[in-house]
């Protein structure tokens, strides 16, 4: 006997719908290129949406077709992400940090049709489009008073398109478990993988990632999505914010630490989620000028590790939460999120920080295990390391046109280092590929960069195990250090006995302007060990190991 209820199917465009139905007079506030701030509300989104819909049709664009976007944060990138999935079409957010060449491969690879894109990629636009032949048209997200001068042929303006449709559209019927949106991950080998989500999952996926034990969100909350629309879709955020009906911030491309603090300021931010390098920016505006921001509570930290020595900043200097979680593309990207349980609150504040370092606890929808070289599940312990393997509703089942699925025995191989304790919370060690062994003992990186990161003349650090002729790697620590302050080699090594064994603490530290960056914000590991390949370990320093 089956239940004898409605059967709605799970649709994106039923997000805006609701939100501008139910919370039509909330704002949405754009900082744009074109220089003013843009105000509307869900409800004038809804509509610019249905004209968005109306142009694709024209255009030609048919359900699965591709659409590209390359934008920053903004309410017209905000239409699109409904517009296209709305008519059945796919939303593909490309990275435009990426290289000339990586972009137009991503544009072939995913045989997008139309092409829209923000004034500060015109150039960027003027040299891929040669290269990028399944492209019909490309369209300027300004209006014609903005229109960059490109010698390309099939350029057209995002404005005048909607000026000439009609604001209302019945969004067809779709089937829940179609493609709504594409991404491509940066963090595999050789080109990009595209991850193909559903309708299904990404409602499912803003679902739960509201959720208090989650990023706990409301129509209370204004909402400041730091992390760009083009890394897993601003991780939810345009999805989860009008599902709740929460304010929403759009940053635009001003990401440094002032901008970011006028605007949390002027619109009252409560909550924002970013990559850890946005708030170390931040934190050293707010430092600098002695500015406080006393409606920001929360902040998601991801992307990469976050230095315990930042988390612990803003908690302490400014009254900020600055929260962990992880995820990746392949995961919609909700993984985990950092949230105490009832029973933790009443511990010691450093007993609770050593819980709160970690990249949390899996929502519902997901399932974390950790496994050891033979594939034998480890023991849920906070100390047995191993490789970290996720399943769940919004988790890839394969890759964008590739025939053979990723996963083992049902489960997603992350490429992660990680333990599980009792409680589920799960602590990243490493990335496999970075984990240094030194004498067939395992060193994390991640470690040994949250401890130079204490230090407080290190701006940035980066640990990689460099070959060695007798342990076969040894550590080796690069540092940027903040303006104006100075340290030696000796006095950032001073700073890590009685922290790690050892046999963990970095035998030599060599000091750079800056470090390299992937496209997404994280160091890049593989650039750095090219950079350093033609370093060699002072004869001096090379001490044996000690266990």
């Amino acid at each position: 006997m089956q239940g004898q209820m409605m059967t709605l199917p799970l649709t994106i465009p039923s997000l805006l719908e609701h939100a501008a139905r139910y919370h039509g007079d909330t704002e949405i506030v754009s900082c744009t290129q074109e220089g003013p701030l843009h105000r509307y509300t869900y409800a004038d989104a809804q509509r610019r949406a249905k004209q968005a819909a109306n142009a694709l049709v024209r255009l030609g664009v048919k359900p699965g077709d591709r659409v590209a976007t390359l934008a920053w944060n903004g309410f017209r990138h905000f239409e699109l992400y409904y517009a296209i999935s709305g008519i059945g079409a796919i939303t593909h957010t490309v990275n435009p940090r990426l290289f000339p060449e990586q972009i137009s491969w991503i544009i072939r690879d995913a045989e997008d049709e139309v092409v829209c894109f923000d004034l500060g990629f015109a150039p960027l636009v003027q040299a891929i489009a040669a290269d990028c032949p399944s492209v019909r048209h490309w369209v300027a997200m300004t209006d014609r008073a903005h229109m960059p001068a490109l010698p390309i042929a099939n350029l057209l303006c995002y404005e005048e398109l909607l000026a000439g449709e009609p604001d209302h559209f019945t969004w067809p019927p779709l089937d829940e478990h179609s493609a709504a949106t594409l991404c491509y991950t940066s963090g595999t080998t050789g080109n990009p993988k595209g991850v193909l989500y559903s309708h299904r999952a990404t409602l499912l996926h803003a679902l739960s990632s509201s959720l208090p034990d989650a990023l706990a969100l409301s129509g209370r909350e204004v909402v400041a999505p730091v992390v760009p629309m083009f890394h897993v879709n601003a991780w939810g955020l345009p999805y989860s914010a009008p599902l709740v009906g929460a304010k929403l911030v759009f940053p635009g491309s001003c990401l440094d630490g002032e901008s970011i603090f006028k605007l949390f300021e002027r619109e009252g931010v409560t909550f924002s989620a970013g990559v850890p390098t946005v708030w170390l920016s931040l934190q050293q505006y707010m430092r600098q000028s002695s500015g406080r921001l006393p409606a920001l509570q929360r902040m998601i930290v991801g992307g990469a590790a976050c230095p315990p020595a930042l988390m612990h900043s803003y908690e302490q200097e400014f009254g900020i939460c600055l929260q962990h979680a992880w995820g990746m593309t392949e995961l919609s990207p909700m993984g985990t999120v950092n949230t105490l349980k009832a029973s933790q609150l009443t511990l010691d504040p450093e007993a609770r920080f050593a819980i709160a370092v970690k990249q949390g606890r899996p929502p519902f929808g997901v399932d974390l295990k950790t496994v050891d070289d033979n594939g034998h599940e480890l023991p849920r312990d906070g100390h047995s390391a191993g490789a970290l393997m996720v399943r769940g509703h919004w988790v890839v089942e394969h890759y964008f046109g590739i025939d053979q699925s990723p996963l083992v025995d049902g489960w997603f191989p992350t490429g992660d280092v990680a333990t599980l304790d009792a409680d589920g919370f799960m602590q990243i060690t490493d990335r496999a590929k970075d984990v240094i062994k030194s004498g067939g003992e395992w060193i994390s990186s991640i470690d040994l960069e949250n401890i130079a990161m204490a230090h407080p003349a290190i701006a940035e650090a980066a640990a990689v195990g460099m070959p060695h002729p007798k342990w076969d790697e040894r550590p080796l620590l690069v540092v940027v250090l903040k303006p104006s302050l100075l340290a030696t080699r000796e006095q950032v090594l001073a700073h890590y006995p009685g922290k790690v064994a050892r046999f963990c603490i970095p035998d030599d530290v060599v000091f750079v302007e800056a470090l390299p960056h992937t496209a997404t914000g994280k160091v890049s590991k593989a650039l750095l060990r090219e950079q350093l390949r033609d370093y060699h370990w002072p004869a001096a320093n090379q001490p044996e190991v000690a266990k």
